[in-house]
């Protein structure tokens, strides 16, 4: 198994799927209530991957003992340049079983809110089929 790092720069749908534990909580930039589950991150992240240009990431950061990870990155979205950062935590078995999404500036933010609003009958389906 990869690093959720290696698995986002390939644009591997797959392998992040794979690193999420079924019990997963993601919480969103956009989105007031966390979404719960493995199908329904999945489903948010293949989006992500579909909407976010240019993306990179810039830093990362590692608690001491491995369980916390900080993801750094760059993209743009709808012409909109974008910064921030994936807090990761793994579980035991070393799958991701929290992850929250920062993302700046307020209209940065906004075309993603916009981007992802239009994938969300989409992201709905594949939550389904997958769940």
């Amino acid at each position: 198994m990869g690093t959720f790092r290696e698995a986002v720069e390939a644009r591997d749908s797959d392998a992040v799927a794979d690193l999420l534990a079924d019990d997963v909580v993601f919480t969103s930039p956009v989105a007031f209530k966390p979404y719960h589950g493995k199908a329904v991150t999945a489903a948010v992240l293949r989006a992500v991957l579909r909407v976010f240009e240019d993306f990179r990431y810039v830093g990362e950061y590692t608690s001491a003992d491995g369980r916390e990870h900080v993801l750094r990155f760059r993209a743009t979205v709808s012409g909109r340049e974008v910064e921030g950062c994936d807090l990761l935590h793994y579980a035991d078995d070393g799958r991701i079983d929290a992850f929250t999404v920062m993302v700046r500036p307020l209209s940065g933010l906004q075309a993603l809110a916009d981007a992802m609003n239009a994938q969300f009958d989409r992201i709905r389906a594949e939550a389904a089929a997958a769940g």
